[in-house]
Parts: structure tokens; sequence; C-alpha cells
């Protein structure tokens, strides 16, 4: 009979492991061993001082000056005429209510008073406050709030959460191990920032980093698909493939969950929204829009004509209101915004972004560009001839037919010409957008072969908080279908949201838990002692994606 060590491989405590996923709008965090993670407004609120600067974030992109009316008008015709044309599940052709009969019944419509104040504001007692308190301040309270992942703070906001929910205090945190979910697209020096302020400032004895669109394939239990996250702030697409994240698929959008809520809230407006007060610099009023955007808009072609809803607007000292309004396709044509990005010219230029090619790193001795000149030089080695070739005739033939070619010249304009070729630049219209459904069609066109494009096409997962609308899976495959290329239409098409019957924002905050549990993932660790001795050498090593 084996006997059994005394002290077994070291195998990860998961109630040890302390899982983040920060996002621009919300904070994820949990231990691993928990079944859902804890959700708060990923926000920080400071004191002010005397005769200083006053600053608050905003809490949904502010409109743009610049956008042109006309434009989003004739977008916004273009989508509710291809809606018109569309059938119902029985064959039936869709109909729409006349947005001038919508408007007279919210004109009419009168809030109706069902208490006499929605609570009280938050008196902040210290300097500092975060999460969703920062909602509750008082707007005379001399406080500026910020977004830390659009400016600062990630430290305060982390360390507050783990001992006021969890009762971890920092001093404890050289016990814990961290898991910190980064953006599929990153750049190596915030990496690198972020990894020194979990072990050096915050003290956690270990952590290591993983991709949001990996997390999200290991929480979907997927050996592969294409990952498409939207979220508040952001839309990105990628294909993962085994852990592995293709660089080359990657591809961001600059648009998100907030700019479709600023969508609706103009579509309410120009049917006469009842609550006239309502204003996208109020906080209060920013969360109201987004529960109505949430609870009011789908993608259900069933549903045709006006609709009654109603809605409550409970502010502190301020009357229980209750508005009973009237909306039409004005709940579609919002979601499908991410098709039709130009409506999201409401809110400013967008911008695409893709994985770009490290600069090098002067603490790194070992960077890219390191790693680039030796390969360089060693195919040079390889090409310069040996005694026994200059012994062989052969070789001064070959010598003379190219005897004005410089060898350094060939093998450095050879290898840059190889990988420029290789990133292929993801193509829009100019003065154009990039909706999703050719995000989804670009990333999987620039797969590495012909049988991972088809695996991809047979896997589409949506991820985040920001397309959690009912029918627009369908209306994805819908379009993509139509523009899929021939030779992969036989394939089947499948488009999964909520895996597992799970909450679409919460896959890759699951997936990460679930990742940090196993045995394999034992070599990912970095410890802080590593940090502090070798630094960024251990995340070229250590980490699970190409550095």
């Amino acid at each position: 009979m084996p006997v059994q060590p005394d002290t077994p491989p070291e195998y990860c405590h998961s109630k040890s492991i302390i899982v983040i996923h920060p996002g621009s709008l919300n904070l994820r965090i949990g231990r691993a061993s928990d079944l859902n993670p804890l959700t708060v407004l990923h926000a920080i609120a400071r004191r002010c001082y005397p005769h200083g600067h006053r600053y608050r974030d905003t809490f949904l992109p502010p409109r743009s000056e610049l956008c042109h009316t006309q434009e989003l008008e004739d977008t916004r015709l273009s989508v509710s005429h291809t809606l018109q044309s569309c059938l119902q599940s029985d064959g039936r052709r869709r109909y729409a209510t006349p947005p001038q009969q919508i408007s007279a019944f919210n004109r009419r419509s009168q809030p109706e008073v069902l208490g006499a104040s929605g609570g009280e504001w938050v008196k902040p007692e210290g300097d500092v406050v975060v999460g969703n308190d920062v909602l509750r301040i008082a707007p005379n309270e001399n406080f500026n709030i910020h977004f830390p992942f659009r400016r600062a703070d990630l430290e305060t906001i982390w360390l507050y959460i783990l001992e006021m929910h969890y009762n971890i205090p920092k001093k404890d945190l050289r016990l814990y191990k961290a898991v910190l979910v980064i953006p599929d697209i990153y750049n190596r020096t915030y990496l690198k920032e972020l990894t020194t302020l979990l072990l050096s400032k915050m003290e956690f004895g270990s952590c290591f980093l993983v991709q949001d669109h990996v997390a999200a394939t290991f929480g979907s239990g997927l050996s592969y698909a294409c990952v498409v996250d939207v979220g508040d702030q952001k839309t990105s697409v990628s294909c993962v493939e085994d852990g592995i994240c293709h660089s080359n698929t990657r591809v961001r959008m600059d648009y998100g969950g907030a700019d479709i809520t600023q969508t609706f809230f103009w579509l309410l407006q120009k049917c006469a929204f009842p609550y006239k007060n309502c204003s996208d610099d109020n906080k209060l009023d920013t969360m109201l829009l987004r529960k109505l955007k949430e609870d009011f808009c789908h993608v259900n072609l069933d549903i045709c004509g006006s609709q009654e809803k109603t809605f409550l607007i409970r502010q502190p000292d301020s009357p229980i209101l209750q508005y009973t309004i009237q909306v039409g396709d004005e709940c579609i044509v919002a979601p499908l915004s991410l098709f039709s990005p130009e409506l999201f010219g409401i809110t400013g230029v967008k911008a695409i972004h893709t994985q770009k090619r490290s600069t090098g790193d002067p603490e790194d001795p070992h960077d890219e560009n390191y790693l680039r000149e030796i390969r360089r030089k060693g195919i040079k080695e390889n090409l310069e001839p040996s005694t026994s070739d200059l012994l062989n005739e052969t070789y001064y033939e070959q010598a003379n037919v190219q005897s004005n070619a410089n060898d350094d010249d060939i093998v450095v304009d050879t290898i840059d010409a190889v990988v420029l070729n290789s990133d292929k630049e993801f193509v829009i219209n100019p003065g154009q957008i990039l909706g999703l459904d050719q995000a989804v069609l670009q990333s999987i066109d620039r797969c590495p072969n012909e049988d991972l494009k088809r695996k991809m096409y047979g896997c589409i997962l949506i991820v985040g908080g920001g397309m959690k609308f009912a029918g627009i899976a369908t209306w994805l495959q819908n379009r993509i279908q139509l523009q899929i290329p021939y030779v992969y239409r036989a394939e089947q098409l499948d488009i999964i949201i909520n895996p597992r019957d799970m909450d679409s924002a919460m896959v890759a905050w699951k997936g990460a838990s679930i990742m940090s549990c196993l045995e394999t993932a034992q070599e990912l660790w970095i410890h802080a002692k590593e940090w502090g001795k070798f630094g960024v050498r251990m995340l070229r090593e250590r980490a699970p994606f190409t550095w």
C-alpha cells in the first residue's frame, strides 16, 4: 500500500484566493470559493480641499456637441424601416405605432405620488467614500468623484472592500493570493504597475493575471470560442483556443452599454419622455436610465406597436413618483445600435483598438526587441557559409549570382515584412464606426488557419453586462449568417449567451476563480519575493499569455 506523503503537493485553498475583475462601471470581487462575486460600483469620492479644484467623472458618456442630428435621425429611420420589413414568428409583417401617437400619450402622463420621501442622503463622516455609497452623496457635498480605471485610486477601493465586506485587513493579505482579470488588449506598462500594486503595495503573497476572454471560456466550460464582451464603456472581440487568445484577432471598440443607455435616453426624449427633469448629469438619473434600458429594451420582433410601462423615481429628499409611459420600437432600436453604431455618434467619435507590438521596456533586458534581434542574428548566422561550403564550387556559383545582395539588409527586411503582413488592419469605411457583426466577422477572418475559422464560426460566446437583451443573440446570428463567407456556410453557427445559466456579466470572474484552483495553474503564480527580486521578468516567464 503506497504511503501518502506528510506534506502533499501545494494545492490552492480556494478560500485564500481573491479574484478581482475590475470594470469601468462595476467591480466584481470575491473569494474563489464563492458562488458569485460581490458587485459594487467601481468608484471613489474624495472630499475636495478648501478652494480646491472640483471634479466629477460622468456616470454616462456625455453627449457630444459635435454630433450631427440629421445623421442620427437618418440612421434611426433606417433601423426603424428595417424593423418594419421584418416578419413576426407567425409570418405576419410587423407594425409600428406612429411616434406622434406615443408622444401625445406621454405628454398627458402625470406622475402619481406614492410616498413623501425616497430616503436621505448619506452624510460622509470621513474624507473618502467608496462603492455604492457614492450614489447617495448629496449634490451639495464638496466631493470629487472618480472612476479609477479612468484615473487612479484602485488600491484604496480594493483595500476598503476587502476589509469592510470580507474582514480581511491589509496586514493579513500576505496570507492570500490574488487573481486579476485584465483586458484582452493590454498595455504592458499598466500590467507591470498592476502587479506591483498587488504584490508590493497591497502586499498579497502571490498573484497571477489572466485575460478576460480566456477566463470567459473557462467559466463557460469551452475549449474554444469567438468571445464577444460588451461592457459599460467598451466592446471587445477575440478568438480564444485552448487558453490562448490569438493576438491578431483582438479588437476593441470605444462603445458599450453606457452608449446604448444614452441612445435610449435620446429616443425616449424624442417621444416626449414625461420625466422632464431627467438629466445625464444627475448620477441617480443615470442609474434610473440604465434600469429603464435593462427593463424595457429587447429584440423580440413579436412585440409590436406601443406598450405601456411604469417606473418609479425614488430619490433622497424628494417624493416617490410613479410614471406611466408608452414606448414603441425605441426599445428595439436602442440595442440594435450595436449593429448600426452611427447612432453612437451622440456620444462622440468612437475609435477601434488592436493589440500593438511592444515598444520595449528599459527594465527588461530580454524584452521583445531583444528577442527579435537575437532571432535576426540567428538567421543571419545560418545563412553565412561554413568552411566546407567554401571548398565547394557550387557555393561560389551561388555567391556570384547573389553577389550584389547585402546579407544584413536581406535578413532584417524579410523578417520585418513577414511581421507586418501578418497584422491585417480591421477594415472600416471612412467616417464610419465598426459594428458588432463586422467586428466578429473580421476577427474570425484574422485567425491563422481555416480549421480555426470554422471552429470560431461554430461557437460565438457573448459575455459582459452590456448586451443582456432578449432576442439579441438571434439577431446577431442572422446578421452573421447573411455575411459569412460561402465556404463556411455549411457549419453550424451557435451563439452562446448565459452559459450554464450564469449571469453573462459574471462569466469571466467565475472562469478566473475556476482557473486559479487548477493544479496546472500552480506554475502561473508570481510570489512577492520573486517580483521584488526579478521584476517584469517574472511576467514574461509566468504570464499565461504572450508577454
